[in-house]
């Protein structure tokens, strides 16, 4: 007798419930849980505090969502939503910029995203990632990749390092109660007393304490721009000439 196959462990594998009562919903339950995932991060939600906030008991959670793995899917994917990707035609560069700087802007409007999306299941079945693969796919496509879903990692993959590394340190600023600048400011004399006797970083922190003052975003996103540009000259080079 064949052995019973496991179900497949992902929200999309499964035919949603119907609501057992008019306010509660899976839209509901997923947008609520992105309400609280903004607020305070992955550690502050349960399935427990979610229903509270809904009015609704745990049953009738589960019915909508199995688990919290599952919620994450969800979460993920309705974010997704918010990716934006310019249709192909233009110049390719330009292009990928776009949706390259629409991810981070996502990445940090939601601080958790980028920390979860390697651990959100198979979140990537869902149908706002579906449909953004696809996009990305018919651009990279378009301008010639000979290996279009390699060129697409290789620029997912600074931008989600990027986002992750800057929405951590956007959380530690939110967390700290001061603004950007002040937080760099008192932290600034312990970096550089951490620095003495590494002649490269003591440069590195001594040059950063010059240019404190100057608008932290503004630097943040010449970081981001910089790395971006490299990799999208890195990637020219692939192109068929």
């Amino acid at each position: 007798m064949a052995a019973k196959a496991n179900p497949v462990p992902s929200v999309w594998a499964r035919q949603q419930a119907a609501p057992d009562q008019p306010a509660l919903s899976r839209a509901s339950i997923v947008r609520e849980a992105i309400v609280m995932l903004d607020a305070d991060g992955i550690e502050a939600l349960s399935m427990r505090k979610l229903g509270a906030r809904l009015n609704a008991g745990a049953t009738s959670l589960y019915r909508h969502v199995a688990t919290k793995d599952e919620l994450m899917e969800l979460a993920v994917d309705e974010v997704a939503a918010e990716f934006a990707v310019p249709p192909p035609g233009g110049p390719w560069r330009t292009a990928v910029t776009e949706a390259a700087v629409s991810f981070r802007a996502t990445a940090l409007r939601h601080p958790w995203l980028s920390s979860v999306l390697g651990q959100a299941g198979l979140a990537y079945l869902g149908p706002n990632l579906m449909s953004y693969s696809e996009r990305l796919a018919g651009l990279f496509t378009a301008v010639g990749f000979p290996e279009p879903s390699r060129a697409i990692d290789t620029v997912l993959s600074y931008v989600i390092g990027m986002s992750t590394t800057e929405a951590a340190w956007l959380i530690t600023v939110a967390r700290s109660g001061r603004t950007e600048g002040d937080l760099i400011a008192s932290l600034m004399p312990a970096a550089q007393q951490a620095a003495a006797g590494h002649d490269h970083l003591s440069e590195a922190y001594a040059d950063a304490a010059v240019h404190a003052p100057v608008d932290p975003v503004a630097i943040r996103d010449e970081k981001f721009f910089y790395g971006l540009e490299v990799v999208l000259d890195g990637l020219e080079m692939r192109l068929p000439r």
